[in-house]
Formats: C-alpha cells, structure tokens, sequence
C-alpha cells in the first residue's frame, strides 16, 4: 500500500469564453447560473470521494476550459472544499489553466491567497494573425498583460503553452514566438504539435491535408510531414539553447521546475478527476476498505480507470445528489456518477511503457519489476532489440530510454510496445 499513499487531482472546468476552432476539450461556453450549478455538484462530488480515497493529495490541476474564465469565488470554494476534506500536502504544486485576457489582479492574488502556487498560460503564439486563424479571442498584447499580473501576484512559477505545425507557419513565425516568449523567462514551455481532431472546424478544413501530412505525402494548407518536424526541432534547439531542457516529448523546463502533476501521469502515480469527463486511476490501496472476497468485485486485478459522465446537465443533476457519507465503501461506489474499465495486467505494462517513456529520462528496469514481478527483458525484449538496433532506443544498466531520434519518432516507436 506504500506506493499508493499519495495522489493527484485533477478538477475540470468546462467553461470558457468560446470555442478555439481546432479544440476537442470537453468545454464550452455556459451561463452564470449553469457555472454556479456545476461548481456546487463538483464541490459535492469531492466530499462524496473524500469518504473514499485512501492517502495525501501530493498535486492538484485545475483544468479546463478556462478556469479562470468563472468567478473566482468558485475557485476559493473548490479549494476550500479540496482542503476540508482531503490531507493535502502543504509543499503541493497546485496549478490552475488561464488564458490571456481571462485574469484581473484582484483574481490572481485570490488564486494565490488559497493556495495556488502554479499557472500554465494558453498562448500558441506570439504572431496575432496566427492566433485569429486559431480561433483565439486573445492578442499577444493580452498575454503580455496577464503574464505580468501573475508575476505581480507573486506567482513564480508559470508556464506557457504554444503550437507548432499550424497552417502556414513558418521557422521564422516559430522563432519569433520562442524569442518573444523567452524573453519572459517563464519557468516551463510546453511546444504541442497542432493535432486536427474530429468534431472541430479545424477538422472540416484541414482533415484531407492532415492525412496526406500522415501518409508522408504533399500538403496544400498544412505544413507536410518534413516541415512539420523541422520546426519540432527548431524548437528543442532553441528552447534548449535558451536553458530549457526537454524532459518530455513536448515539454520544457528550467533546472527544477518541471510539471510535477504531468510527471505523475506519466509515471503513472494514481489519480483522481473531479468533475466532467474527468478520468481517475484507482490502484489496490486507494480505497478506504479492499474486497474481501475477490468475486465480490468480478475477480477485482490490478486497477480500475474511472471516468465521469460527459453530459453536462446530466453531470450536474447526478453529482448534486452524491452521498457525502455512504452507508459502505468500496469498489462498487467508485463509479457512482461514470464509467469503469478494470485495466488487465497487460495494459498497465504497455500503459507504463508508452507513457514512461515519454519523459527523456526513460523508465527503471528495477522499477518495472517492482510494479509488475517480472524482469522488462521477458516481456519487452523483442521491441527493446529491434528498437536498439534502428537507434531509437538505449539501454544503459538499469534505464531504459527513447534517443532523441527515438523521441522524434516516439509515435512509431511507442507502438512497438502494443502488443496484439
């Protein structure tokens, strides 16, 4: 039960001014009163589970949406919420998504006064056309404006977000966010690759040319497959010329300032989510009381993923009538209010894999065996052989690593570790 005494939490807010145009979160624009109904049930469902987990809360992510979007009021009763019902580690990182624009100063020494020690900042870019084209209601003067209000506020950590591989960018548009957002200094710097999801207006204009990208052909909006990672890597190498290391396939860091949330999921430390659509990973000692009997919960094996209802008005009505204090706790109340997939023995070792080995510094072959009782080599070592022989993966005594080749074709090489 050692391994499981500390958790992270996840809280989301659906909310936010409008709808990016190539966005497929699980948010979007709602009335005041909407806003309120679905603090209050979210604050109910953390009471419900805080009858029910089992440890210290070592990290908290308020995600969105745009949480700073809502009063933040709301976000004073989350936190009060969090804090009254769960033990939370006083030396917790604790971050909170904003957007440009969505933060006042009299907002950011709120967030500051209960507790929240982290922002992570969505600008994608410096160049105001490109933040039209995205769909953005924010200019780059915007986010100059929230950036110093935070470091106002004293927030000495802080993170901003930006995008390559958009329609039409270009290295030189690259760069100049880089130099732009570097000049800053922020803490971190995560550099996505823009992904055109289905269901978004990004999808309807550019899905044809997102799949010719995909199969290696020429492109007519998009950038194609070789431009695309050209400007993956003009990024690492001025980030990293700038004092940032990379220490996951899009995220950046100066010494000592990496997500520690994010690092949690991608060593898959457990996890609860609050909220809608929120996802938790329930491992054996989470819980307050384990099965007795093991048919009691179907033959229960490793871990369970939960994930909550994904109708808004339905979250609302089901989570405000969550039991603070059920009668009995255990496995057959996770699920109160979502869904539940037991995960088998053999998804949680490609799951450790495909994440672990994300972060530059790779997975533990010790650390493996601890999970899983068995040694890495009896289960991976066909991929590790293959993928050391193309040069995109090492092993090196007890660590197992991507090369940053291996980092770069991290979608091909992750695969390997996908077993039929």
């Amino acid at each position: 039960m050692e391994d499981y005494r500390r958790f992270e939490l996840y809280i989301h807010i659906p909310f936010c001014a409008k709808k990016c145009l190539y966005c497929d979160f699980l948010s979007g624009v709602h009335d005041p009163i909407t806003q309120r109904d679905y603090v209050n049930s979210l604050c109910k469902e953390l009471e419900f589970y805080s009858e029910k987990v089992f440890g210290t809360v070592s990290s908290i992510y308020i995600g969105g949406g745009t949480p700073t979007w809502i009063n933040p009021d709301y976000i004073v009763k989350i936190m009060q919420t969090v804090k009254e019902n769960f033990d939370l580690d006083p030396l917790a990182e604790i971050t909170i998504e904003a957007n440009p624009g969505t933060v006042i100063a009299e907002a950011a020494n709120i967030y500051r006064s209960v507790g929240i020690n982290r922002v992570s900042i969505g600008l994608q870019s410096a160049n105001d056309d490109e933040l039209k084209m995205l769909g953005r209601i924010h200019t780059f003067y915007r986010f100059l404006s929230t950036y110093e209000i935070l470091r106002k506020a004293g927030f000495e950590n802080i993170n901003v977000d930006i995008m390559s591989g958009l329609p039409g960018q270009t290295p030189e548009k690259l760069l100049y966010t880089l130099n732009k957002v570097t000049s800053f200094r922020p803490e971190h710097i995560s550099c996505y690759s823009l992904i055109i999801e289905p269901g978004t207006p990004f999808y309807d204009k550019y899905h044809e040319d997102a799949e010719r990208q995909e199969r290696g052909e020429d492109t007519v909006l998009l950038p194609n497959e070789d431009q695309t990672y050209e400007l993956m890597k003009r990024a690492q190498f001025y980030l990293e010329e700038k004092g940032y290391h990379r220490y996951e396939i899009s995220n950046y860091a100066r010494d000592g300032k990496e997500c520690v949330h994010n690092l949690g999921y991608w060593r898959r430390v457990p996890y609860l989510g609050v909220g809608l659509g929120a996802a938790s990973l329930i491992p054996p000692g989470f819980l307050v009381r384990e099965p007795e009997d093991p048919e009691e919960t179907g033959g229960m094996g490793l871990e369970w993923r939960t994930s909550n209802i994904r109708d808004l008005y339905e979250y609302i009505e089901e989570a405000s009538h969550l039991p603070i204090v059920p009668e009995e706790v255990g496995y057959e109340d996770i699920a109160t209010i979502g869904s539940f997939t037991q995960i088998s023995r053999k998804a949680a070792m490609e799951e450790y894999m495909f994440l672990g080995l994300r972060q530059t510094a790779g997975i533990k072959k010790s650390e493996f065996k601890k999970a899983f009782g068995v040694a890495i080599e009896k289960i991976y070592g066909h991929e590790i052989f293959e993928l050391e022989k193309e040069e995109l993966l090492t092993m090196t005594g007890d660590t197992v690593a991507l090369t940053d080749t291996g980092l770069d074709l991290s979608n091909y090489a992750l695969a390997k570790f996908i077993k039929e």
